[in-house]
């Protein structure tokens, strides 16, 4: 544990990434074997808690400390409210013991000291935290702190951890991203594995890195001539790679989740390609009686079942519209140019039956830019969210690489609403009320419509919390209601109608535009104004 716990304090205290990386491949390269696997696991996101792995809740740890420093409940709550980390301030307000116990390993205190107390009795669970705090020091019970409440943010991103070891092994870092894509356990062996040099069976079942488009918020005619540029629709889906691979078929979604069995009619139509490949696209609920994608919310219905049933499957039929083709016959197809990879993808498509489920997203034809902002207007009657731009001359990268995909989408919905909750927001922000709900008129009562937390400056941040404090009118554990005497400005993507919420309707991305401190509550929006929005779109 000492040896990740300076690891931690070097990542934390450093602002160069070129620092943190150098930390990163010291740490990788002298680290045992299973230690190196479990701090890749955790640096990169994961965690050893879980709804089904408990270890200790948050309430459970601030009681657990309260008592053991002989501490009222009122103060450890006003002492992490202060710091703002229930971690940090676990690991504050124990003393550091006179004899600290004897080091053990990262992977020795996760697999040998916290995972064997998982979801056991109460008694057995509060023994071993109160164990750990009384023995370590206060570096590495900050980091035993960290592991219990799955918040071990340190300034690091997945794609730095991957850098350090693509430098440490010289594996290619786009070959280290595609191995790590998917659920893993780490262990020596897939540490071993990951950096290997050799091509592995295990690589024909991983997807590539998903090449994500950036906002275009400038005027598209910077771009240059639109003769360079490959203009299609921006769906409102789920972004996934469809694999054919030797026999078999995979389904991978961007959020790095396999959704085999869950979309069985792509799975079929893929298995009777007559080539192996890696297509990139879009997963969208499809109306086929006049061939448009349904809402969003549709589609959901779709990804709740592991294995849908004839009704489901008639009801809520679904199309792959593919975009890219990123391997053909095991052949690795990103570093060629968007308009030959487009060309082989169109020629692979072609043979499927006009009935597939697998389709060619459109190309659409626009001979200038004026022209393709008025084919942009139009797309939320299409169903559709805006237009993609993608450079002909460009290659399949990994991640958000700017400069060669855009996505112009169109201009957000907006609906004045009226703030009736708050609560405290995470991390930096967690001594702050900074997430809000909204609500919109029925008559005369305000129903919640929303939750938002972003789009306020600090300055209004701090202003906004101040006053929720001095305006609450009840609270709800961690929640406040307020007095309704706000008007905000929302935007968002898309509403749909949706039997789920309480107000009958399902906004998509909503965020704060501004606080409209000119607009009295009873000018808000109401209701039917917003349900009016979703017959529409």
């Amino acid at each position: 544990m000492e040896r990740f716990a300076l690891l931690y304090q070097e990542l934390d205290r450093s602002t160069a990434t070129l620092d943190k990386r150098a930390a990163l491949i010291a740490y990788f390269r002298d680290a045992p074997p299973r230690d190196a696997a479990w701090a890749l696991y955790l640096l990169s996101g994961g965690k050893i808690t879980s709804a089904k792995r408990k270890i200790a809740t948050s309430a459970e740890l601030r009681a657990w400390i309260a008592a053991a420093v002989d501490m009222p409940d009122w103060l450890v709550q006003e002492s992490y409210d202060h710091v703002g980390d229930l971690a940090e301030t676990l690991a504050l307000l124990m003393p550091d013991p006179d004899h600290p116990m004897e080091d053990i390993s990262l992977a020795d205190w996760i697999e040998l000291q916290l995972l064997p107390v998982a979801n056991a009795a109460f008694e057995v669970r509060r023994e071993a935290i109160l164990r750990a705090w009384r023995g370590l020091t206060l570096d590495q019970r900050l980091v035993f702190n960290k592991l219990l409440t799955g918040s071990l943010r340190v300034g690091v991103s997945k794609r730095l951890v991957q850098q350090a070891l693509a430098e440490l092994s010289g594996v290619d870092i786009a070959r280290i991203a595609q191995r790590m894509l998917g659920a893993w356990l780490p262990s020596p062996a897939f540490l071993r594995d990951l950096l290997s040099a050799k091509r592995l069976p295990s690589d024909s079942q991983q997807p590539y890195p998903f090449f994500l488009a950036s906002p275009l918020e400038a005027d598209p005619g910077a771009l240059g001539d639109i003769a360079d540029w490959l203009l299609e629709w921006k769906w409102d889906g789920i972004r996934l790679q469809v694999l054919k691979r030797r026999g078999g078929v995979a389904l991978w979604s961007r959020g790095e989740e396999r959704l085999d069995g869950r979309f069985p009619e792509i799975e079929a139509a893929t298995a009777h390609l007559s080539r192996d490949c890696v297509l990139d696209g879009e997963l969208l609920a499809w109306r086929k009686d006049d061939d448009a994608p349904l809402p969003f919310t549709a589609l959901q219905t779709r990804i709740q079942r592991l294995k849908p049933g004839p009704k489901v499957l008639k009801e809520t039929p679904v199309q792959v519209l593919a975009y890219d083709l990123l391997e053909c016959d095991g052949e690795d197809l990103r570093s060629l140019p968007q308009h030959e990879r487009r060309h082989v993808l169109e020629s692979l498509l072609q043979q499927c039956p006009p009935d597939s489920p697998l389709r060619l997203s459109p190309r659409i034809q626009a001979v200038d830019w004026n022209e393709a902002g008025v084919l942009r207007a139009s797309v939320r009657e299409r169903g559709v969210e805006g237009l993609m731009l993608k450079r002909l001359t460009a290659s399949y990268q990994a991640g958000r690489r700017r400069g060669d995909w855009w996505k112009w989408k169109i201009d957000p919905l907006t609906i004045d609403a009226v703030l009736l909750y708050a609560q405290p927001g995470h991390g930096r922000r967690s001594t702050l009320y900074t997430d809000y709900t909204f609500g919109l008129w029925t008559g005369e009562t305000l129903t919640p419509i929303a939750k938002a937390y972003s789009g306020l400056s600090d300055k209004e941040i701090l202003e906004l919390d101040k006053w929720i404090r001095a305006h609450t009118t009840d609270r709800y554990g961690p929640v406040r209601a307020v007095e309704p005497l706000h008007v905000f400005e929302l935007a968002f993507e898309a509403v749909n109608l949706s039997r789920r919420h309480k107000s009958g309707i399902a906004v998509r991305f909503p965020r704060i535009l501004r606080w409209r401190r000119d607009k009295p509550v009873v000018e808000a929006d109401q209701l039917e104004t917003l349900k009016a929005l979703a017959r529409q779109t």
